[in-house]
């Protein structure tokens, strides 16, 4: 199987590539900037803002599976008109696809437990782009998978375990708010679901967050806990009382998509635990 990465050097795009190379896939990651690791991927220069290099790197590749890992919270064109173009090509070549999402398309105005069957009120441009991008894929590409996430966590890689870090070290100004819930997810079980939901028949939305709901600042806590920062030092506060836009409680209910799956997604409480357990147990 020959796996097209679409963002390849991204946080997630980069475990995408590592897992799908592991499984024996042929895999090849696109880039915006700077290409990846060579040795996980042969690697194409993609620029979603330029529709001919999309129809360019399809033919070069030639792919039987293409993941759509790429979003920019600053273009439209890559986050909302970029996944339809390549679902328009995917359906017209008959490539395989999976598209990621996100729960930015959730408003969390009158519920805040969101299933498959929600339809989308985003609140936020960001929100707005992705919504889009969701309506558009399906509507040109049935058979396309959209699966949308949360807060992404990894092994201290995230934006978010490096803002805690620089809160802990004093070096970042702000608060991790406790009125901010979302159901984080471990970037490993969020690749290995995507790679599972592509190798399988499922098609349409899809839901692949953690089992856990915390706020920003347990979270924090947590990511504190694992890796030895002094939580004390975290500033907590309420985001109600700022002027910040956005929706402030959004928990993807996964568990339709869960009981398709071998792949555990773990809830953030879990996944932290067993990294700090693992850690002692290598330093025994």
């Amino acid at each position: 199987m020959t796996t097209l990465i679409i963002g390849g050097s991204g946080f997630l795009g980069t475990e995408l590539t590592r897992q799908a190379t592991a499984a024996g896939h042929s895999t090849v990651a696109t880039y915006a900037t700077a290409p990846g690791d060579p040795a996980q991927a042969k690697w194409h220069l993609l620029d979603l803002e330029q529709p001919g290099q999309l129809e360019q790197v399809l033919a070069d590749v030639q792919p039987t599976l293409v993941v759509n890992a790429a979003s920019s919270k600053a273009s439209w064109t890559v986050t909302a008109q970029g996944p339809i173009r390549i679902a328009m090509a995917a359906a017209q070549h008959g490539i395989r696809l999976v598209h990621v999402s996100s729960d930015a398309v959730f408003s969390g105005d009158g519920r805040v437990h969101y299933d498959e069957t929600c339809l989308p009120d985003p609140t936020l441009p960001y929100g707005a782009m992705k919504a889009a991008a969701e309506a558009g894929v399906l509507a040109v590409n049935p058979q396309a998978v959209v699966a949308r996430t949360s807060l992404i966590i990894g092994r201290g890689q995230s934006v978010h375990e490096r803002a805690v870090h620089e809160m802990a070290a004093g070096t970042r100004e702000g608060a991790l708010f406790t009125d901010d819930i979302r159901c984080p997810v471990f970037v490993e079980d969020l690749a290995a679901a995507l790679l599972e939901l592509a190798a399988a028949e499922a098609a349409g939305i899809r839901h692949l967050a953690g089992a856990d709901a915390v706020s920003r600042h347990e979270l924090g806590t947590l990511i504190a806990g694992r890796d030895g920062l002094d939580a004390s030092r975290l500033p907590a506060g309420l985001r109600a009382r700022t002027s910040l836009p956005g929706a402030l409680d959004v928990r993807l209910d996964s568990r339709a998509t869960q009981q398709e799956l071998r792949t555990k997604l773990r809830g953030v409480r879990e996944f932290c635990t067993a990294e700090v357990s693992g850690a002692e147990a290598d330093g025994a």
